[in-house]
């Protein structure tokens, strides 16, 4: 076969070939260049000093948020959710991401005392507030009375609502709530179980209450 010959060549790059090599080519740039940026986040440097944490971003923001009793000094995206700067900056997964339209509680901490959903709420919103999350109610060798009540009712299955939950029901220890079963249900209805352990959860709070 001769080089003028059709069939002798080899075949030219289709259009699909082309936009896959130049896809995975882009993509691969993406990945090297995010790699070493993320890899600058700040870690804290002691117990008493501020917290510095975040990758450089463009049109970032400073903002102090006091979570657990620690100042966190930080830069971030103002469209940031608390939950979010809490979790993928701050590093605290304690508190949960579920439906992430404040719609199952499990996102729960308290802003100043009184609880929130952290997902419907921007970080920058609460510069200086206190913040408390489920890290900073106890620990497993010095639980929050509530804590230890969830543990003592197995007040849980999977798990995955169960620090909303207890967010929860240590806010509603303060808030104006009737002492039968009926009005602590009320209270925590936008906290969402999927495994159903709601009797359970209702009794931890209960005996809590009683005690106090």
């Amino acid at each position: 076969m001769s080089d003028d010959d059709p069939e002798s060549l080899p075949p030219g790059p289709t259009r699909r070939k082309f936009l896959l090599t130049s896809g995975t080519s882009v993509a691969a740039s993406l990945v090297a260049a995010y790699v070493p940026a993320s890899a600058k986040s700040a870690a804290a440097v002691s117990d008493s000093a501020p917290i510095s944490a975040g990758p450089s971003i463009d049109g970032a923001v400073p903002i102090t948020l006091r979570i657990n009793g620690k100042d966190h000094k930080l830069n971030i995206d103002p469209r940031t959710t608390l939950l979010d700067c809490i979790r993928e900056t701050v590093a605290l997964t304690g508190t949960k991401k579920g439906c992430d339209h404040g719609q199952c509680g499990a996102c729960t901490v308290h802003v100043n005392g009184r609880r929130v959903l952290s997902c419907l709420n921007l970080a920058l919103m609460h510069d200086g507030e206190e913040i408390t999350t489920v890290e900073g109610l106890g620990t497993p060798e010095a639980m929050h009375p509530m804590q230890a009540s969830f543990l003592a009712c197995d007040a849980y299955q999977c798990g995955y609502c169960t620090s909303g939950q207890i967010m929860s029901a240590v806010a509603l220890l303060k808030e104006p709530c009737g002492p039968d079963a009926a009005a602590v249900k009320e209270l925590m209805s936008g906290n969402i179980c999927r495994c159903g352990a709601y009797a359970n959860i209702v009794d931890a709070i209960q005996q809590v209450r009683k005690r106090a």
